[in-house]
């Protein structure tokens, strides 16, 4: 990997952890399977003892199969399909240290800590997680969680028989809800419902921001291989919300004043999400989307779908340059129809 690195491997959990209570680490990373503790064990112990340590999941199978278990999703960085090249670890690293370097700087904590009030994290979306992570629950339990706090529940349900979830059929219940659109997309829902009702002093008009959302949702989950659609699907719901937010600037807007120090709402939006505990893919695909050329992550995962789904939402240019370094330039023209067959499908359901 370099002379810049000193690697060190160990045989099991036991062992790691007593490496890492040595002394600092600057990168883990964790095999699919360990003798003596499962791997999202290790690695929120790792979490625990050393929140700066770079958490890197490693899975068996190729991209496109690639399925981090829920387990993993809170406590992982990134995950890693196997068999490995030094080439996409140092990558992985990269990408991920320039997003703690953003995250990182004084001028975003100083803007941030003037905002007087800060919304509060999701707690019911946090509570399905939560479940969903220790399997508990059936169809019946989780809707019972939602039903819990019934002005959520009835925003939730308006929702599922929106045009992009409903197709066509009303669902009446939270229960069908679980059971036609499943327990990922109902958790994202319910999210949508939490984060586009905080109160803060924001002028943004809620209603078409969440209208661009939704759809922006629909679209990463489609974009991206099914294993991953979960992750893009929260990240696009989420990639406007620094638009909620008091005292930041409005990234649509070109060009941007010379004296105009206020933090964009993409980096705003992603150090909430992180100050949240949001996993680090949706909060690394927040901070880029709009500028995902910045990152130096080079295949198109999360950050690049749910760039390309938010301008298609929101009928902006897509970086096309971007998609042609990462070789799926070619995908753009079904991308953009599958987006305007959305719309039309959803229009004709609301005439």
């Amino acid at each position: 990997m370099g002379d810049e690195w000193t690697v060190e491997t160990v045989a099991d959990g036991k062992s790691a952890m007593f490496a890492v209570a040595n002394g600092p680490v600057d990168v883990v990373m964790v095999g699919p399977a360990l003798a003596d503790l499962p791997p999202a064990t290790l690695l929120g112990q790792i979490r625990t003892l050393r929140p700066e340590t770079i958490r890197i999941a490693l899975l068996e199978g190729s991209n496109d199969s690639l399925a981090a278990p829920i387990k993993l999703i809170g406590v992982a960085h990134r995950f890693l399909p196997l068999p490995l090249s030094s080439e996409t670890v140092l990558e992985a690293i990269h990408s991920l240290e320039e997003l703690r370097d953003l995250l990182d700087s004084p001028r975003l904590r100083r803007a941030i800590g003037r905002v007087e009030h800060l919304p509060s994290p999701p707690h019911l979306y946090f509570a399905l997680t939560r479940a969903l992570e220790e399997d508990e629950g059936t169809a019946n339990d989780i809707a019972k969680l939602v039903a819990g706090d019934p002005a959520i529940a009835a925003k939730v349900l308006q929702l599922c028989n929106s045009a992009y979830f409903s197709n066509g059929r009303a669902i009446t219940d939270l229960r069908a809800a679980v059971t036609r659109l499943g327990l990922g997309t109902l958790r994202d829902l319910v999210l949508a419902s939490e984060v586009f009702s905080m109160k803060t002093a924001s002028s943004v008009d809620r209603t078409a921001l969440q209208h661009r959302a939704l759809l922006a949702s629909r679209l990463a989950a489609k974009i991206l291989p099914r294993t991953s659609s979960e992750l893009g699907a929260t990240a696009a719901l989420l990639a406007d919300i620094g638009l909620l937010l008091p005292g930041v600037r409005d990234e649509r807007d070109t060009p941007v004043a010379e004296d105009d120090d206020r933090p964009g709402h993409t980096e705003a939006g992603a150090y909430l999400l992180g100050l949240w505990g949001l996993p680090m893919p949706i909060v690394e695909a927040v901070a880029f989307h709009r500028q995902p050329q910045r990152s130096s992550l080079r295949s198109f995962w999360v950050p690049g779908a749910v760039h390309v789904a938010g301008a298609l939402a929101s009928n902006e240019p897509v970086d096309e340059s971007y998609l042609k370094s990462l070789g799926v330039l070619d995908q753009l023209p079904s991308w953009r129809q599958m987006a305007e067959t959305m719309v039309e499908r959803a229009e004709e359901q609301a005439a």
